[in-house]
């Protein structure tokens, strides 16, 4: 087998308000403080816009792991259902400190078309409203697979 490199791009759509929240809070105190365990089914979608082409799902914790600045512990799998890497997916576990303008985590792994994966996402947050928390956050992943 010869190992390929393959970069993806998309949007990450992280919504907790509404009627249909894609990420709902499962742990930790009432604020968003230290300890804030979440759960996601988020879209994974072509474009920033939330009607543009789903092409698979983030599904998975994350949770605020830092005291002094605002930092998630991401245990994510990103599972593609459109496209080239239909049925595939991608693993991330890693730190996210979500206000830097660009975040670097690592690919760990992954299933199908992505077996043996190793890689890194790079993801830079497109919108956040600090009231409802919702968030856009664009992903430029490159993988290493075979």
């Amino acid at each position: 087998m010869k190992e390929k490199v393959s970069h993806l791009h998309f949007y990450f759509h992280d919504t907790v308000s509404g009627k249909n929240p894609t990420v709902i809070r499962i742990a930790g105190p009432k604020d968003t403080g230290f300890g804030t365990t979440r759960v996601a089914d988020d879209p994974l979608t072509e474009g920033p816009d939330p009607k543009s082409k789903l092409i698979g799902k983030a599904q998975g914790m994350f949770a605020v792991s830092a005291q002094q600045e605002l930092s998630l512990i991401m245990m994510l799998s990103y599972a593609f259902t459109a496209g080239k890497y239909n049925g595939s997916t991608l693993s991330i576990l890693g730190r996210n400190s979500i206000l830097h303008p660009i975040r670097e985590m690592p690919i760990v792994g992954g299933t199908g078309l992505f077996r043996f994966a190793r890689g890194y996402a790079l993801a830079r947050t497109v919108s956040f409203d600090t009231t409802l928390e919702d968030a856009v956050v664009e992903y430029n992943v490159t993988v290493i697979h075979y």
